[in-house]
């Protein structure tokens, strides 16, 4: 099962879907907890889970499936932006994300499109 289902059983059907030793290992405690990290009448169970993260799953599941309240709950997962910006920088000078992230906010767009050219390799993009 999906991270995704578990979600939804919590969330909205309040089913009971873990009912054997597969789907208990299906049962991915950081996605849960992530997910339910969104929302602001769920994020201290998920804080709350994740200080007690040595729980059995089972123990987990029960705890979220019976406490938090049922409510259609839909965000969008955050994920991490790709900046070729921020790559362009630590190729050429040599820094690590940290630091590229900070020289990016003193350099201009003219002076980035110079850098790209530099470390510019050929080929297709």
């Amino acid at each position: 099962m999906n991270p995704f289902e578990y979600l939804n059983a919590i969330n909205d059907t309040k089913k009971d879907i873990m009912v054997d030793d597969i789907a208990e290992k299906g049962y991915s405690s950081y996605m849960i907890n992530r997910g339910l990290s969104y929302f602001n009448d769920t994020v201290l169970f998920a804080n709350e889970m994740n200080r007690n993260h040595h729980l059995d799953h089972r123990l987990q599941f029960d705890f979220y499936i019976n406490i938090i309240r049922k409510r259609k709950r839909f965000s969008k997962w955050m994920k991490p932006e790709v900046v070729s910006d921020v790559e362009v920088v630590k190729e050429y000078y040599g820094y690590s994300n940290e630091k590229a992230r900070q020289a990016l906010t003193l350099l201009t767009k003219d002076q980035i499109n110079a850098l790209e050219k530099k470390v510019s390799k050929g080929g297709r993009k």
